[in-house]
């Protein structure tokens, strides 16, 4: 399929406990979009319809976000990892490339040691690879303060959805990219979010960077406070043969906020290491 095909998003279930839901739009090698701890697939619709027109592209909502279950008891910060491997085999995909963002930049990087052979290659976007490596206690306790503490004391996910934002996008962001990134917090499971924000802040496993033997890109916003430019050059550093690119003017969620030049760079990435994709006959995109 090439660029000048128009490319129709569909939305399915990956079965399995829980059910994963996906959009996913086009053909051809496998490129899984994975959002952060407060989005859902719905922060990628830019990037499935873009992408979808040399790809297959799919955005999921992680387990207990979105259309995606909940489930029962805590969350093991490896269980994300699982439920990608349920993707892939559904989509039929030998090998993908992952894209994550933030918490979904840090589920490809638990994931790529666990199944290496199943990764053709990262895009890390405005992420770290472990708390302990990139945060301070002070900002692991701020993180913390601003996402559950309210939560637990009564209030609902749209009541802290304001201030949280507030916090993720640059200082130049468009109003209707801050209200959305509101509305996806508003949509948020409140006991699966409260489980995540457990299991991704005491999860203490740094990804080994130096392992990565993947074609990797970083891509971070320049006015990203949460994680900023710095933490992707010690990432690029560590990583053989990556490279980072910087967004201007982009804070945390640098897909949402300059989803052109997100998009330029992440192109030029996956047609040069399209080879390395491989799914076999006969994809699986059944409900």
């Amino acid at each position: 399929m090439t660029g000048n095909h128009a490319s129709t998003i569909a939305t399915a279930h990956v079965p399995g406990r829980p059910r994963i839901a996906v959009d996913h739009a086009g053909e051809g090698p496998l490129v899984v979009f994975m959002h952060g701890i407060g989005g859902n697939r719905t922060n990628w619709r830019e990037q499935v319809e873009a992408f979808g027109r040399e790809f297959h592209a799919v955005a999921w909502d992680a387990r207990g976000y979105g259309l995606s279950d909940d489930y029962d008891g805590p969350l093991d910060f490896a269980d994300f990892s699982a439920d990608l491997l349920r993707v892939l085999d559904h989509f039929r995909a030998e090998t993908a490339f992952l894209v994550g963002l933030s918490m979904g930049g840090r589920i490809a990087q638990d994931f790529y040691p666990r199944h290496p052979g199943r990764v053709a290659g990262l895009v890390l976007c405005d992420t770290f690879p472990g708390f302990d490596a990139s945060f301070t206690p002070e900002k692991r306790a701020e993180f913390v303060r601003l996402r559950k503490e309210p939560l637990v004391n009564g209030k609902e996910p749209k009541d802290i959805a304001p201030t949280v934002a507030r916090t993720l996008v640059g200082p130049n962001c468009p109003p209707a990219v801050y209200e959305r990134l509101v509305a996806s917090m508003c949509a948020l499971h409140k006991d699966s979010y409260i489980k995540t924000i457990e299991a991704t802040t005491g999860y203490d496993r740094t990804a080994d960077l130096p392992n990565i033997r993947v074609p990797t890109l970083l891509v971070f916003g320049a006015e990203d406070r949460l994680t900023p430019p710095s933490i992707g050059e010690r990432m690029a550093a560590a990583i053989p043969g990556a490279r980072l690119v910087v967004i201007p003017d982009a804070g945390h969620l640098v897909n949402i906020e300059r989803p052109v030049a997100f998009n330029e760079a992440v192109f030029v990435f996956l047609r040069t290491h399209r080879s390395r994709g491989h799914t076999t006959p006969g994809e699986d995109r059944s409900d």
